[in-house]
């Protein structure tokens, strides 16, 4: 597994990461709870057919303590849209996951134009207060693992400090990251987004792992009932919240199928 081109640009006064690999069309993804602070086989599988273009989010791995001064949610969509236009995928296809997947959907209900193609697995931004999602604020340390993936060693080794990495820095970015997602989802990750999803006109695909113990698979087709455009679910076997992770190429290629 090669590593990506990485660059950055200014979002807000602060450095933020970006990762390109591949050739063909252009295809975004923004990353889900935790970020990501390292290329992982999923975005490999998807650089094979096309660019793959991975922006970081404000105070997620790459995307330094942006979050910081983003204070409501248009303080956020504002900034992700400029991500995305600085990033070079405005007008691309657009595919992210959990906390990402919440923000591409924001991307095509308010800027339609902003995406040709949608894919979102397991997004957040829904609340039903009878099948409520896991606040992944509340848990102990030692349950994140098996609550984001169906097998928790991925999470780890995911999480787990490169050689050569600083010691110091290294937990502290981790731990910025939950708090960049507290701050966009924070209480019990309710945007109201379901007020904005009947706005998304890009064909959008949702993909659900049958092991989420994030977000109740129920919320799937809470998520295609609300947007009016083509939609479609398919549901990914052995995956937990963070299919990409757990089913690298089963989610890679469904993504690549529908975005084709």
């Amino acid at each position: 597994m090669s590593e990506p081109e990485t660059t950055t640009m200014d979002i807000n006064g602060f450095p933020t990461r970006v990762w390109r690999k591949g050739s063909g069309p252009r295809l975004g993804f923004l990353a889900g709870f935790g970020g990501l602070p390292r290329w992982v086989p999923f975005l490999d599988a998807l650089a094979a057919q096309r660019t793959v273009i991975v922006p970081s989010l404000p105070g997620f791995p790459g995307g330094d303590r942006g979050h910081g001064v983003l204070d409501t949610h248009l303080d956020w969509l504002l900034a992700v849209r400029a991500i995305l236009d600085q990033a070079g995928l405005t007008g691309a296809d657009l595919a992210g996951s959990s906390v990402g997947a919440s923000l591409a959907a924001e991307m095509a209900a308010v800027w339609p134009a902003s995406v040709r193609k949608l894919a979102l697995i397991a997004p957040f931004g829904l609340f039903e207060e009878k099948d409520p999602p896991t606040d992944p604020w509340a848990q102990r340390a030692d349950a994140v693992p098996g609550l984001m993936c169906a097998d928790p060693e991925i999470w780890k080794a995911l999480k787990a400090m490169p050689e050569g990495a600083n010691s110091i820095e290294w937990p502290i970015e981790q731990t910025r990251a939950a708090e960049a997602a507290a701050r966009i989802f924070w209480p019990l990750g309710n945007t109201r987004l379901e007020k904005r999803l009947p706005l998304i006109a890009a064909p959008t695909l949702l993909l659900w792992g049958t092991q989420d113990r994030i977000m109740p698979t129920s919320y799937a087709e809470r998520f295609r009932a609300a947007i009016k455009g083509e939609t479609e679910v398919r549901m990914i076997d052995g995956a937990g919240h963070l299919a990409e992770l757990d089913q690298p190429h089963a989610v890679a290629e469904a993504i690549l199928g529908w975005t084709a």
